[in-house]
């Protein structure tokens, strides 16, 4: 998967949340002032070139969709800030946020309650007899 600009995942993350558009329902979902069409437009191709979206044509109009889940690109970007910034190091990375966030110990047990929850959903355990 390759790194996103500024702009792509603008756009992306629109996509996200439309799941599929046309160029002016994505335009119209930025603030003002808003890019050009063409802008636009052109971000889309180049999203596509890079596989991260679709089209379907319905007439003379690109009906677009994202081919990559916000998910996948998460958690790909998450695991270039910990390869490139903390050495692969997740402790070292939480201990970073921890510290330029001035997190409470209280801070610190909910972020581990809250992963100990998400751990348990995506692998749930057999009943105990």
């Amino acid at each position: 998967m390759k790194q996103l600009t500024k702009a792509e995942e603008q756009v992306m993350h629109i996509l996200w949340s439309l799941k599929e558009a046309i160029v002016k329902e994505v335009v119209e979902e930025f603030d003002e002032p808003r890019p050009a069409y063409t802008t636009v437009a052109t971000v889309l191709k180049v999203l596509e070139k890079k596989g991260f979206v679709d089209h379907k044509t319905i007439g003379n109009t690109h009906l677009f969709f994202p081919l990559v889940t916000k998910r996948e690109y998460t958690r790909f970007q998450f695991s270039s800030l910990l390869k490139d910034y903390f050495n692969g190091s997740f402790p070292k990375m939480a201990t970073f946020f921890a510290h330029e966030n001035n997190l409470t110990m209280a801070d610190l047990e909910e972020m581990l309650k809250i992963t100990d929850e998400e751990i348990s959903k995506e692998n749930p355990q057999p009943d105990q007899p």
